[in-house]
């Protein structure tokens, strides 16, 4: 691949930067960590790989990187891409070996979505894997755009005002999860991934489903977006804005103990009669 060009360097620094401030502005890696990165064989994961490698050099702090895939065993799965990839960098990696595929293919009807047993299959192993590994922070390649998604899903049909958190410790309490792209835009990630030339694998699992929530809120977004650009990023802004005291989880502030301050000052001013 030859030297980029003037937008594509921007398109590299802004990428670098957005994924340096999340991880400074979250404290995600610390001086030794071992982090672990899952890399599935889509753009997110690639991106994700390739910019916490520049972090790697640049950062004043030391940390080692560890490369990790889970062949779920789908049929057609190219076993040899990744592993080809990862010695050409010189990354350090493992694939775990799991047949999940046949586990959600079992448990799931015909036409049902598949995501949501793939990804807890998915994610047990991995915390696992991690523990295993000795490895003190776990990697995933959510980006801006995977966590309005998420957030709006949740309220949607959930109930919940719920998101991906950038940094989340696990249920289990010995795996802590980071989102070095939690800041990046999805548009620019997929334009770095074309740029790059990352041997992306598709998801033949899931990846094809019509009847995802997901696509219909994405879809909605992308709209917004449209009519009104940089309306996804005031969204994630406002995640990171949150007034416990202007919604209405009494869990999260105490609405029942609230009285009048006899004491305070009047906020009303006389106005005299011209």
């Amino acid at each position: 691949m030859g030297t980029f060009s003037v937008n594509q360097n921007k398109l590299q620094k802004r990428l670098r930067r957005l994924a340096g401030e999340a991880v400074a502005d979250y404290n995600m890696i610390e001086d030794g960590d071992k982090v672990m990165v899952c890399l599935s064989g889509g753009k997110d994961s690639y991106t994700m790989l390739d910019v916490l490698l520049h972090l790697q050099k640049v950062a004043p702090i030391r940390f080692d990187i560890v490369a990790v895939n889970m062949d779920q065993k789908q049929p057609g799965f190219p076993e040899h891409v990744l592993p080809a990839y990862l010695k050409e960098l010189g990354v350090e990696y493992h694939i775990i070996e799991k047949d999940t595929y046949s586990v959600v293919k079992a448990l799931i009807p015909e036409g049902k979505t598949t995501c949501s047993l793939c990804s807890r299959l998915r994610r047990g192993t991995l915390y696992t894997f991690a523990d295993q590994i000795g490895a003190t922070k776990m990697a995933l390649g959510h980006h801006r755009d995977d966590i309005v998604e998420t957030f709006f899903l949740n309220m949607f049909f959930n109930g919940a005002l719920k998101a991906m958190p950038p940094k989340l410790l696990a249920d289990d309490g010995r795996n802590v999860v980071i989102r070095p792209l939690a800041y990046c835009a999805e548009k620019d990630i997929q334009a770095y991934a074309t740029l790059k030339q990352f041997p992306i694998i598709p998801c033949n699992l899931c990846g094809s489903q019509e009847n995802l929530q997901r696509q219909v809120v994405k879809d909605m977004l992308v709209e917004w977006e449209r009519q009104h650009p940089g309306r996804t990023d005031s969204i994630f802004r406002g995640l990171q804005n949150v007034v416990p005291s202007q919604l209405a989880d009494r869990n999260l502030f105490n609405f029942t103990e609230l009285r009048i301050d006899a004491s305070a000052a009047s906020r009303f001013v006389e106005v005299m009669n011209l």
